[in-house]
């Protein structure tokens, strides 16, 4: 089976601690630094990476001279702290040889459910992707209220994919893929190649909640493919062990199981929106701001702006209505109402004079605006 990827140009890679470390005695250095090689060529080709990286905890254990992983949640805290320093120097000593820069970005789930978090995690992230840097990003388990859980990261990474609109989230880890039944108990298991993400049977195939196979290993991978595939994103989960995986599944080589998005990521994106959230306000366009929405799907622009209705905030979902009062669009608001206010209808010139610096000019980027129908 040949898998085509040409079109997929933003990858979310996540390496698992069971691959990271030597059997939880400290960082796999030679392992990282290959990962990181692949990364590397994969970048100089023009993809953009987002590496989700695990391995924290380990990594502080070493350091700590800890033989025994902890139990009391402080003494994990206190050992991812001094591993993630350790995890993203690794990383950065590795990405330097190839002159790429690396980025440290930590997250919890809540920095991706609250919608102004959200936004400004997703901007964070985009500018450092257009700026040639690879993100390397983990949960932030210093801080974690809730209990350390291995393979709580392939969610991460999921909602990161979920994010960023990325096209492959890529799952490494120390397991072939996705069998029809456990292979450490079916001597004649078999791989499942390809399978259609958020299927409710794979949760069956993975083991089901409490088993041995499923408990922190690939039903939270099975998961994670049906959150990406949400908006869109398809997902490898492959054997992280193999020589240049990254680079074989880059050339369409089956590598471990291929989950396939039901919804094209556009559709995904408008279902969301139209879906998931409820418009708080909306905006009154111009003749000309509504013809550029619908002939170029650009952003909106302050200038183009007449009116406004609702109290809402930074985040919150708008509709956009013509001269006629139909609805052009609706998305993401970068800004709350009080701010639109003061831009409605203004030059960026005039904005620049009023604000100096803008780091966002757009009342809503095109990449949190769909078109209606």
């Amino acid at each position: 089976m040949s898998r085509d990827l040409k079109n997929a140009q933003r990858w979310v890679v996540k390496i698992g601690s069971s691959l990271l470390t030597n059997n939880g005695q400290g960082l796999d250095l030679p392992a990282i630094e290959a990962w990181v090689k692949q990364l590397l060529v994969l970048r100089r080709h023009g993809l953009e990476i987002v590496l989700v990286s695990s391995g924290a905890v380990a990594a502080g254990m070493e350091r700590l001279g800890w033989s025994t992983r902890p139990t009391a949640l402080h003494q994990l805290q206190a050992a991812a702290s001094v591993g993630q320093a350790a995890l993203i120097q690794v990383y950065n000593d590795f990405l330097r040889r190839g002159r790429v820069h690396g980025s440290q970005v930590l997250l919890t789930h809540e920095d991706l459910q609250e919608r102004e978090r959200y936004l400004n995690a997703r901007a964070t992230l985009r500018t450092v992707l257009e700026l040639g840097v690879i993100p390397i990003i983990n949960e932030n388990d210093a801080i974690a209220s809730t209990e350390i859980r291995f393979g709580d990261n392939d969610t991460l990474a999921a909602m990161v994919a979920n994010l960023l609109e990325a096209d492959l989230l890529v799952i490494l880890t120390d397991q072939a893929g996705l069998y029809d039944q456990d292979p450490r108990r079916v001597p004649d298991a078999r791989l499942l190649p390809e399978v259609e993400a958020g299927d409710p049977a794979l949760l069956t195939m993975a083991g089901g909640t409490g088993t041995a196979i499923g408990s922190g290993g690939m039903i939270t991978k099975v998961r994670a493919a049906s959150r990406a595939a949400q908006s869109g994103a398809a997902t490898i989960v492959a054997p992280g062990g193999v020589e240049d995986v990254l680079l074989r599944i880059w050339a369409g080589e089956a590598l471990g199981t291929y989950f396939r998005p039901t919804v094209a990521k556009l559709a995904a994106r408008k279902r969301w929106l139209a879906g998931q959230l409820r418009p708080n306000g909306v905006l009154h366009l111009d003749a000309g701001a509504a013809k550029v929405l619908r002939e170029k799907g650009g952003s909106l622009l302050p200038v183009g702006i007449t009116g406004v209705e609702g109290d809402f905030q930074r985040g919150d979902l708008l509709r956009c209505l013509d001269l006629e009062g139909r609805e052009v669009a609706r998305g993401l608001v970068n800004f709350s109402q009080n701010e639109v206010l003061l831009r409605m209808g203004k030059s960026s010139k005039i904005l620049l004079e009023l604000f100096g610096d803008i780091d966002e000019a757009e009342i809503i980027h095109r990449d949190n605006l769909v078109l209606s129908n």
